[in-house]
């Protein structure tokens, strides 16, 4: 199993005592983020929407390779693996 890290947004910091980065495990996205919400609870709906799939307006990126264009959640997460979690800002 993969030990990534996770570089996570100011706005999801409350769930993880204020880390900006955290360790996690997980040879794809979609096991990285259960170990992130076995850690962490709660995290995983504000990645996640009600159907499992990743939120609208939340991108994540394994290294600079963001998953909507790679394998979505079962994109690989190797060893090493930065993963970085970056929610949509709206404007107007």
């Amino acid at each position: 199993m993969s030990s990534v890290s996770v570089r996570i947004p100011t706005i999801l910091r409350t769930y993880t005592s204020g880390e900006s980065e955290v360790k996690a495990e997980g040879d794809t996205l979609r096991a990285v983020v259960a170990d992130l919400e076995a850690s962490y609870s709660g995290i995983s709906a504000r990645i996640l929407d009600d159907s499992g799939k990743i939120r609208r307006f939340v991108n994540v990126y394994v290294g600079d390779e963001d998953v909507r264009f790679a394998e979505g959640l079962d994109t690989p997460t190797p060893e090493g693996a930065q993963i970085s979690i970056i929610p949509a800002v709206a404007g107007g």
